[in-house]
């Protein structure tokens, strides 16, 4: 499990930005699982929509590469890998997520080459399906980005 401190050494997101809570599972190269609090103390709430509060999906997808970005970093090494989104295909949004609600981020590889990686991407609040997308990177060190 790594906390809040453990993912921004992994995920280059800051506040506003950084939509993952909690990484609860991780497996180099497989897998990763993360949580997402949504609060009403969020941002985007303000604009989307005052009256009707519901979580932009574009974030959601967003939470979702937040926890795929993560799935190629070694968490007990110090070369860490940033993963640049280079595609999303298949996405679909089934339910709102709302504030109050918690989501279940889960992210499995499913394809490796070189430095791409693609994956599925799962979406869940109370055990039911809100989005799925197929997310695609491109990964590197960080080390390799600081230096462009």
């Amino acid at each position: 499990m790594l906390d809040i401190n453990q993912i921004k050494e992994l995920v280059p997101h800051r506040y506003p930005f950084l939509l993952v809570d909690k990484i609860l599972e991780i497996v180099e190269g497989k897998k990763a699982v993360g949580i997402k609090n949504v609060t009403f103390n969020e941002p985007y709430f303000l604009g989307h929509f005052p009256n009707y509060p519901v979580m932009p999906g574009v974030l959601i997808v967003e939470a979702l590469a937040q926890v795929g970005g993560t799935v190629m970093s070694n968490v007990e090494s110090d070369n860490h890998k940033m993963g640049l989104l280079t595609g999303i295909d298949n996405c679909r949004f089934k339910k709102q997520v709302k504030p109050g609600d918690q989501l279940h981020l889960e992210f499995k590889v499913t394809r490796t080459k070189g430095q791409i990686v693609k994956g599925t991407g799962i979406a869940m609040v109370n055990n039911e399906l809100v989005c799925e997308a197929e997310i695609m990177f491109a990964f590197n060190s960080i080390e390799a980005f600081n230096q462009r």
